[in-house]
């Protein structure tokens, strides 16, 4: 149970700390309590899940290659960022799997949340950290203070449906609707709005603009007539502050933050009795209320009054079903993954113990390792020697 204390405290820390705001960004001392009991159970259902395999299924790995150590190197590796490597059991076995080629290296890990992952970064605090893609202001901390971009390596496909391991994204509508399939541009029209550009990192591009010709605003222009015939589409996700929202917005809404005017957008709210009613739950049970409702979720499992869509990367399909199969292998393009960053100053060579665990990670030994914690899902072969090159054109 330690990482639950070292959560609890980091959060209460974190709380003591917040600096003097205007009164509306003030939380009274009701939300406070609100905030820290939601993140307690947060904790302890989290560990819960972590201790377990949620999936028996084995993947082919034979076309990953074998970990072959270099050097017999000595040192630690300081590991940062999300939780969800030591509320699980990968972090243990990277651990001690990697211990029988690389006696001499140890990893130590703090793993409060993947909030603090770049702080740790270009404070210097860590030499590697995992979670997902940094927000605006991570990234340009990390750039301002030391005046290059973070190293990224994607070292895990994110789970079929594990809340918190990187769960896949799911399109929803209510059981009734008799759409059959949606095509990313169809969800670029649906949940964005016309915008004068996107992101790339901290570059803003003018190129990724779009006009609101390309609005979808009600089920005709998606060819339903009947019932459907010029209803207003009902629209729901998750709030606009969370990485779900900017993790979506990425993929489909040409990283823009222009989403569409009359999105419902839910966050985790504590009831009277002191449970957390999550935004996912908010999400499905409204899509079950509204038979012309649409909406983004990370996924769970199944739930009354809904559906899940096929979804095609391109007009004209194929539509491709979300299976935990085409979850890993990347067919279906809304599946999620985690990444190490780690900092590699230009002119300087890699830490050399990072490089040897990444390599590590990145092979047949340390994917066999995500396959049987249960949770994430392991790399695909072609995942792998992308990342291998990347890891090998560093010096």
């Amino acid at each position: 149970m330690k990482n639950l204390s070292i959560a609890a405290l980091t959060f209460a820390l974190a709380a003591s700390l917040t600096p003097i705001a205007s009164p509306a960004q003030t939380a009274s001392a009701e939300d406070s309590k609100k905030s820290f009991q939601a993140q307690a159970e947060r904790a302890g259902v989290v560990y819960e899940r972590g201790r377990r395999p949620h999936y028996t299924k084995k993947f082919d790995l034979s076309g990953l290659p074998h970990y072959t150590p270099g050097a017999q190197l000595t040192g630690w590796i300081r590991i940062h960022g999300s939780n969800y490597l030591t509320d699980g059991m990968l972090g243990e076995y990277w651990q001690k799997a990697f211990a029988k080629y690389q006696p001499g290296i140890n990893l130590s890990y703090y793993m409060p949340t993947s909030a603090s992952a770049f702080a740790a970064l270009y404070y210097g605090q860590a030499d590697l950290v995992l979670g997902h893609k940094p927000g605006f202001y991570d990234l340009l901390a990390y750039q301002r203070m030391l005046g290059y971009d973070p190293q990224e390596f994607t070292v895990v496909t994110g789970s079929y449906d594990v809340a918190g391991w990187e769960n896949s994204t799911v399109i929803l509508v209510n059981e009734k609707s008799p759409l059959k399939g949606i095509t990313m541009q169809q969800l670029d029209g649906i949940f964005g709005a016309a915008r004068d550009g996107g992101w790339a990192g901290t570059n803003f591009r003018p190129d990724l603009a779009r006009g609101p010709e390309l609005n979808l605003r009600n089920w005709s222009q998606l060819g339903l007539g009947g019932s459907y015939a010029n209803k207003p589409i009902g629209v729901y996700g998750f709030n606009l502050r969370y990485n779900t929202a900017t993790d979506f917005a990425d993929k489909v809404l040409g990283a823009s933050d222009k989403w569409n005017e009359n999105i419902h957008a839910y966050a985790h709210i504590v009831m009277p009795n002191g449970k957390r009613y999550i935004e996912a739950d908010q999400i499905t049970d409204s899509i079950a209320r509204d038979p012309y409702g649409i909406g983004y979720n990370r996924y769970r499992g199944d739930r009354p009054g809904t559906k899940r869509l096929p979804v095609a990367e391109k007009e004209g399909g194929p539509y491709v079903e979300h299976t935990i199969e085409n979850v890993q292998n990347r067919t279906y393009p809304l599946f999620n993954q985690a990444y190490f960053y780690t900092s590699v100053k230009p002119g300087t060579k890699m830490n050399p113990m990072v490089k040897e665990f990444i390599r590590f990670v990145l092979s047949q030994e340390g994917q066999e390792e995500v396959q049987r914690d249960g949770k994430y899902l392991p790399l695909t072969a072609t995942v792998v020697r992308a990342q291998l090159k990347k890891l090998d054109d560093l010096p």
